[in-house]
């Protein structure tokens, strides 16, 4: 058994993730399943139209995209530093401090999990009117959701090449779908004219901006996953980079052209009222018109299997955000155990304990899958990676603030100067269009709950931070390391990793 600050050497490779399994591409699917971009563009983007009455959401799509962009540049430049599974959380540890690694890291987890086990929810309703047109059965929504949560179970504990095949599939046809559906919009256009008003740059000092940019960062969610996997990655410094801006371009390219076709085929004057009517179905019902019934139900079944995508994928970070604390002993370190396939089973046995409880308890509550799980958990949890991408880009200045020397000064100041400029001011924007992001009213107890939980969610993580560095001043200071924090004193190192500059073993003071 581990003592309470170090591994002994039998447990070393227990606590690795398997490596050289996943290339570019593998990398991708993972981060565009998680972006879900079906699931966002027939679901978020008609909401976003619906609950906002703003008609600028094709071109906050293309100004998230710049400003992501922009903050991948410190981000992988850092990345070449510092591979863990932690992602976020430990770049904000070896950037602003590890206390505040810790706090981010749990708000990961708070964040991560709402927003995969929202899409339980959405699975659930959207399956259910289809298996009764489609095959006369009346099934429960929770009774749907339990089937895809036992699929995920499953694939979970799976290796992470064989999931990766897996969303390749399902995106492919996803992505293919989707832009026959686009090109139809734009061959089919209202009044037969296409028009681009929902792209003038005025749309973006609209009341409610704020709203609708962190919508669009919403639909982002997943692109910063290519860093989760480089412990895994065949090339770790060349797959992230080229995953990271590969899939920023991919995301910002097809919602902003699928959202932006929407509004052409619709009119960008009725956009809003259709969105308020038909939902998620404006994207089918102009399916059915243009190409066909069959068309429609071959949308209807892409939706579910983007969900599904969706799900894996989620599931898939969140095992490995689990499995880097556990590693590091920050939360139990049987959380940070491996599989015989390199997979990270007792968090991915976890995460789907917490799925199967959050079914159960709507399921017995009697509560709407849709509204209550889908839309406000997927929106708080969009709210908090946002938070965490604001963190990070300030944490990716402060980190190469101490290090000058390991990159130029376009990636470790200028660029992530201007990305922590702009992601603070879609905080601040999204934090004071709250009540319309959610679509309730501005005394809703709501417009201040989910900000509130994870600012507390934050200080209850600073503060276990402190606790450990009194108590267990060894595991304080590998909080960050990744894999080193389970050979750091054994004189060991884990194949693929390289020296860090800032270490217990440098005679830095650790913060």
């Amino acid at each position: 058994m581990s003592g309470p600050d170090v591994f002994p050497r039998a447990d070393v490779v227990a606590r690795t993730l398997a490596r050289n399994r996943l290339g570019v591409p593998s990398v991708v699917f993972f981060v565009m399943s998680a972006a879900a971009p079906l699931t966002v563009v027939a679901g978020l983007v008609t909401t976003g139209f619906a609950v906002t009455g703003v008609t600028g959401i094709p071109l906050a799509f293309l100004a998230v995209g710049v400003v992501l962009a922009v903050f991948s540049v410190g981000y992988v430049a850092m990345a070449r530093h510092v591979a863990n599974a932690g992602a976020f959380s430990a770049y904000v540890a070896r950037g602003l401090g590890r206390p505040f690694g810790v706090g981010a890291a749990w708000v990961a987890l708070v964040a991560y999990n709402a927003l995969q086990v929202a899409l339980y929810g959405a699975i659930g309703a959207a399956a259910k009117p289809l298996l009764g047109q489609w095959l006369s059965l009346d099934v429960a929504w929770w009774v749907i959701a339990l089937l895809a949560w036992a699929l995920v179970a499953v694939l979970g504990v799976l290796r992470v090449d064989v999931n990766g095949t897996v969303l390749a599939v399902l995106l492919l046809a996803e992505i293919a779908v989707m832009l026959v559906f686009n090109a139809a919009d734009l061959l089919h256009p209202a009044d037969g004219v296409v028009r681009f008003d929902t792209l003038a740059p005025g749309n973006l000092a609209a009341p409610g901006v704020g709203a609708i940019l962190a919508l669009a960062v919403l639909g982002f969610v997943g692109f910063e996953s290519a860093v989760v996997y480089a412990e895994e990655s065949k090339d770790p410094r060349r797959t992230v980079r080229v995953a990271t801006y590969t899939s920023v371009a991919l995301i910002a390219g097809l919602y902003a052209c699928s959202a932006w076709a929407m509004t052409v085929a619709v009119g960008p004057d009725r956009i809003v009222t259709a969105a308020r009517e038909q939902g998620p179905e404006v994207v089918f019902n102009l399916a059915a018109a243009q190409l066909g019934g069959p068309a429609a139900d071959i949308g209807h079944a892409l939706f579910l299997t983007s969900l599904i995508a969706a799900l894996i994928s989620f599931h898939n970070l969140i095992a490995r955000y689990t499995f880097a604390l556990g590693r590091e002993q920050v939360l139990p370190g049987w959380l940070g155990n491996t599989s015989r396939t390199g997979a990270p089973k007792v968090g991915s046995l976890l995460q789907s304990l917490v799925g199967l409880a959050v079914i159960i308890t709507y399921a017995v509550a009697g509560w709407d899958p849709l509204v209550h799980l889908f839309f406000t958990a997927g929106t708080g949890g969009g709210y908090g990676v946002l938070l965490l991408v604001t963190v990070t880009a300030v944490a990716v200045i402060s980190y190469f603030a101490r290090h000058r020397a390991l990159d130029n000064v376009w990636r470790r100041l200028l660029a992530p100067l201007l990305a922590a400029a702009a992601l603070l001011t879609i905080t601040y924007l999204a934090t004071a269009n709250f009540d319309t992001l959610l679509g309730v009213t501005p005394d809703s107890p709501l417009r201040w709950a989910i900000p509130a939980t994870y600012a507390a969610v934050a200080v209850l993580g600073v503060g276990w931070a402190l606790v450990l560095k009194v108590t267990r001043p060894h595991v304080y200071a590998n909080i960050g390391m990744g894999a080193k924090a389970a050979t750091i004193g054994l004189g060991l190192s884990v194949p693929g990793t390289r020296p860090t500059t800032d270490t217990v073993t440098t005679g830095r003071p650790v913060r």
